[in-house]
Parts: structure tokens; sequence; C-alpha cells
């Protein structure tokens, strides 16, 4: 059975940092995917960042480039976000999710029905 549950949510100043984690259970497919997505009150999920697993590639959304990492601790089975210089508009439901989006079309990995598994959601609040 997949759970991934996350932690390391809350509440942050303009320019702060979080880091939220994503502990990882069960789940084994070695040509997959692990991401963090947000969704905010009345827009999309959106895709945050990714890493695929077997090549260690990382993808952004371009407004976190710079900002935000993505890693992975293998020996944990722990995905990371790190999140820096926080903006307001950063403010929302962060999810981690894990499943099989194709490397060969790049932006596959925003889309969240390429996603099997998702943690509970962790709400990030960003005050300016």
């Amino acid at each position: 059975q997949v759970q991934l549950v996350e932690s390391g949510g809350g509440w942050v100043q303009a320019g702060g940092s979080l880091r939220r984690s994503c502990a990882v259970s069960g789940y084994v497919y070695s040509s997959g995917c692990l991401a963090w997505f947000r969704q905010a009150p009345g827009k999309e999920r959106e895709g945050v960042a990714a890493i695929y697993i077997a090549v260690g590639r990382t993808y952004y959304t371009d407004s976190v480039k710079g900002r935000f990492t993505i890693s992975r601790d293998n020996a944990l089975n722990t995905l990371y976000l790190q999140m820096n210089s926080l903006k307001p508009e950063d403010t929302a439901m962060y999810y981690c999710a894990a499943g099989e989006p194709s490397m060969s079309y790049g932006g596959s990995w925003r889309i969240p029905t390429n996603f099997d598994y998702w943690g509970q959601g962790t709400q990030v609040t960003v005050t300016s």
C-alpha cells in the first residue's frame, strides 16, 4: 500500500523559509516521479516541482525557480521541498504526489491526473 505523509507546513512572513517533507512508503516504481503541487482557494492545482527518480532530473514552475528546491533522501524515502524567499502568492495548500508522468513530454509532470498517489496536503501561509 502506497502512503505519502506530509509534514512541515505552517505560517511564515514574506521573505522567510519553510521546508516541507513527505514520507513515502510502498512506492517502488523506479521509473516514477515524485512531485509537489499546490492549490490556492479558487485556483486549479498547480505543479510546483518534480523529480524523476531514476535520473534525478528536477523541474520547477517558473514562479518558484531560484527560490524552491526539491530533493529526495533515498535512505529515508523522504521527499523535501525547501522554500526560500517566500511570497504571499505562495500561500496555498501544498501536496506531494507520486506517479509516472512521461519524461518524454516535458510538461507532463505538471498535470495532476498523471499522479496516482497523494499526500494529505498541508497549508502554507505567507503573510506580507
